[in-house]
């Protein structure tokens, strides 16, 4: 008579594939828990690099303002009367000029 072959059982299967999976899964979890410690320390470099950039965005705005009143203040008749007093000696009909001879 022909011997028939034993199957063996899903459970005797290899002694030592449970012990392969998981150390596929430590290793899967090593692997995670790096990334995340990257990624936060990724995000708190962003997060520093955020406030830097919003620092700069108010100082920008607050340089605009000053902008803005200089050059209202550069239409107005003062400004222009005192550009031309400065820049070209210009004086006032009504002004007297006195220079000091050393």
């Amino acid at each position: 008579m022909a011997k028939k072959k034993r199957r063996r059982s899903s459970k005797s299967g290899r002694p030592g594939g449970m012990f392969w999976v998981c150390m596929v899964l430590l290793m899967l979890l090593v692997v995670v828990v790096f990334n995340g410690i990257r990624l936060r320390s990724r995000l708190a470099e962003y997060e520093k690099q955020e406030a830097d950039l919003k620092q700069q965005i108010e100082m920008e705005e607050k340089r605009k303002e000053e902008i803005e009143e200089y050059r209202k203040y550069t239409q107005t008749n003062k400004f222009k009367s005192e550009y031309a007093q400065e820049k070209w000696d210009y004086v006032h009909p009504n002004e007297i000029l006195f220079q000091v001879e050393d």
